[in-house]
């Protein structure tokens, strides 16, 4: 059996790992059990409940690694490998703070480099993911029956996208039990700014202007917000609150990003029988704004990838 498709599902959804956070509770008192000292009656499953709510709304809003990389190559961006950490980092890479950054990392260069079919990368960075995941204690959460289902159907994409939503819901477990939830949250940002620095690295400044991959920027405005929502669950960690401080300065930059909403028009469609409303939010970036969005996910990138 081949080992190193034992973390081909974290490679293909690496939200895997973070998703039991949308059905377990926040470490720490609950709400229930801080307002039962002050006599308040707060059920903890109602708490719990509310919880799972705030959870799911932000990994639903949050893109995965894979649909940034496939975001970037339908706007018509050329791969680039200089983009990627070097694999030959990953040897730099020994605490847990540094090894879950870069797995989201080497997670994101990895889809990347799979949406453009560059198959001679894909084994050194799948074994530089598997290194961060060992080292996090985590790749036991990959059970054999999906890995012997991910050698059967290796080329089948349907597949194997089945296999990953199946992962989600089999990695709730085993980090629930061995409470990794701020590591899983760590994971996930640094996907999330390897997206964006391989994304704002591409785009021809010549040909700023109607920009698809610009518009693929400009929408992560909200997605921002989303990730500080979910680091901010977790501010009892060292790692997180690091992270918190520079992502807020990020915020404050794509809060320069305009966004109107053009007026609603109804019209009856008589070949539907329906009335149809049109009108949509539109999002703007500034030049100067996307050179400042660019050079501080750079800047947050070169705290840990080196």
């Amino acid at each position: 059996m081949n080992s190193k498709l034992k973390i081909l599902p974290l490679i293909l959804g690496v939200t895997a790992l973070a998703f039991c956070l949308a059905a377990t509770s926040c470490k720490g008192k609950t709400r229930g059990e801080a307002n039962s000292e002050k006599g308040e009656a707060v059920s903890p499953d109602e708490q719990t409940m509310e919880q799972i709510k705030s959870a799911e709304k932000v990994f639903n809003a949050l893109p995965t690694p894979l649909e940034v990389a496939q975001l970037i190559k339908e706007a018509g961006a050329t791969f680039d490998a200089t983009l990627l950490n070097p694999v030959e980092n990953k040897s730099n890479y020994t605490t847990s703070k540094s090894m879950a950054l870069n797995l989201g990392t080497f997670v994101c260069d990895l889809s990347f480099a799979s949406m453009y079919d560059e198959t001679s990368l894909l084994v050194n960075y799948m074994e530089a993911a598997e290194d961060m995941a060992t080292g996090l204690g985590i790749i036991d959460a990959i059970d054999e029956t999906t890995i012997e289902r991910l050698e059967q159907n290796i080329n089948n994409r349907d597949v194997i996208m089945e296999i990953v939503s199946e992962t989600f819901l089999n990695s709730q477990a085993y980090l629930e039990d061995d409470e990794q939830h701020a590591v899983a949250a760590t994971i996930i940002a640094g996907g999330f700014i390897e997206g964006l620095y391989i994304s704002t690295h591409m785009v021809d400044i010549k040909n700023y202007r109607g920009n698809k991959l610009v518009a693929t920027i400009t929408d992560q405005k909200m997605s921002v917000d989303d990730m500080i929502r979910l680091l901010e669950s977790y501010t009892d960690n060292t790692a997180i609150r690091e992270l918190l401080g520079p992502i807020h300065e990020l915020k404050t930059l794509f809060d320069k990003v305009e966004r109107s909403t053009e007026p609603s028009t109804a019209q009856y469609n008589e070949q539907s029988g329906m009335t149809e409303i049109t009108g949509a939010a539109k999002s703007e970036m500034k030049q100067e704004t996307f050179l400042a969005i660019k050079d501080k996910v750079a800047e947050i990138r070169n705290t840990y990838v080196k």
